[in-house]
């Protein structure tokens, strides 16, 4: 019998990793699915806004790893290897961990390592920015939307440029996530430019900032008149179609029934 020592541990078939969605802001948003996740995990790994968000939480005896915005990749491999080693780890990102979270980055680091090497793997979803945002300002959403982010980081803005004119052209309600920072301070207005050749310029268009914390705002306005230096990276805007309307303060698109 051959014995050797380790430097770490390797238990994947007992360590969990699990993603978890926490909402938009107050953890009041947040489902039990994702608290019990939280409860269960001994390491929470997440960009430190995020973390504190959440942080009321967690326990003595649960481990805080910050991260930093900009380094996912890094994050996901880290989560992976804590849970490769026999723990159970917390990937956490804000709104849903499926829509521009970190679930297809973990996926797919999950599925570079070979079976045996995997760890146990949960999705646990949460409520995103653009359904709170929704809420608050009435039913905008009520016909066939899609979400478009306007960050070309990771996506050419040719493809980003091709999918708002399609859904221009198809009459969608749009919610543009990433509409705008501090390097990338020209693409929303492109994006409204694109929207006009198909929108009238009274279209109703919602501004979501801050959702769920302490500095929220929500706010209409016309698509010809949008503030765009009211939009930063913590804002999610929402583009009505050609049957959305602003009534008594409401933003209604309607389902069609009553058509």
């Amino acid at each position: 019998i051959a014995i050797a020592e380790s430097r770490k541990q390797f238990s994947p078939k007992t360590g969990e990793l699990h993603l978890i969605g926490i909402g938009p802001g107050d953890i009041s948003y947040m489902t039990a699915d994702a608290k019990n996740a939280l409860s269960r995990s001994v390491i929470w790994i997440g960009y430190s806004l995020y973390l504190d968000l959440v942080d009321s939480l967690r326990r003595n005896d649960q481990v805080r790893i910050d991260g930093k915005l900009t380094l996912e990749k890094e994050r996901c491999l880290e989560a992976l290897d804590l849970a490769s080693q026999g723990m159970r780890v917390a990937l956490i990102s804000s709104g849903d961990v499926g829509i521009y979270g970190m679930a297809s980055l973990a996926l797919q680091v999950l599925l570079d390592k070979p079976e045996f090497a995997r760890p146990k793997l949960f999705v646990h979803p949460g409520l995103s920015a653009m359904q709170l945002a929704a809420a608050k300002a009435g039913a905008p959403l009520g016909n066939d939307f899609c979400t478009i982010s306007l960050s070309d980081r990771l996506t050419p803005w040719q493809d980003i440029q091709k999918r708002i004119l399609g859904a221009a052209q198809g009459d969608f309600v749009i919610a543009f996530y990433n509409p705008k920072s501090e390097e990338r301070n020209w693409q929303l207005e492109e994006a409204v430019n694109l929207l006009l050749k198909y929108r009238s310029k009274d279209t109703p268009v919602l501004l979501a900032r801050q959702l769920g914390r302490f500095e929220e705002s929500i706010n209409t306005y016309e698509l010809k008149d949008l503030p765009f230096n009211d939009v930063d990276m913590l804002t999610i805007v929402i583009v009505g179609n050609s049957k959305s309307k602003l009534r008594d303060g409401w933003l209604l698109t309607p389902r069609g029934y009553l058509d």
